[in-house]
């Protein structure tokens, strides 16, 4: 009788992994940043085609506020713009690819608000 409960908890333990494996993309490095004033940061990368996506985003929570963005690659910068927060939740998100180096990858998201002096960086490896 304990043969048949077992086989039957490892099936059921096997059915219910796999779901969660198959929705996961271990190829995504993410990373939350850090801000001089009450914004949030983070940064999501991805290997995309032997290049990289990369996204950047900053939650200041205000409509309508003008940020300096850039994003860098081993210290170059790959992305340099602005960005504009926007509605509902007053965030803004630059997503860009850019040249995949050789080796690992330092990519660092940097934003900075010109009318309040906040800066704020998000960054990984990958």
């Amino acid at each position: 009788m304990r043969g048949p409960i077992i086989a039957t908890t490892a099936l059921a333990t096997v059915a219910l992994a796999v779901p969660a494996a198959a929705g996961a993309n271990d190829a995504d490095v993410k990373s939350a940043g850090k801000c001089s004033g009450s914004s949030t940061s983070k940064i999501k990368v991805k290997p995309d085609d032997g290049r990289l996506e990369v996204e950047f985003e900053v939650d200041q929570n205000k409509n309508g506020a003008r940020w300096k963005v850039r994003i860098k690659d081993n210290g170059k910068v790959a992305f340099r713009g602005s960005a504009r927060t926007k509605a509902p939740s007053g965030s803004f998100s630059v997503e860009k690819r850019i040249d995949n180096q050789t080796g690992t990858d330092r990519v660092k998201g940097i934003g900075r608000n010109p009318a309040t002096g906040e800066r704020c960086v998000a960054k990984v490896r990958i």
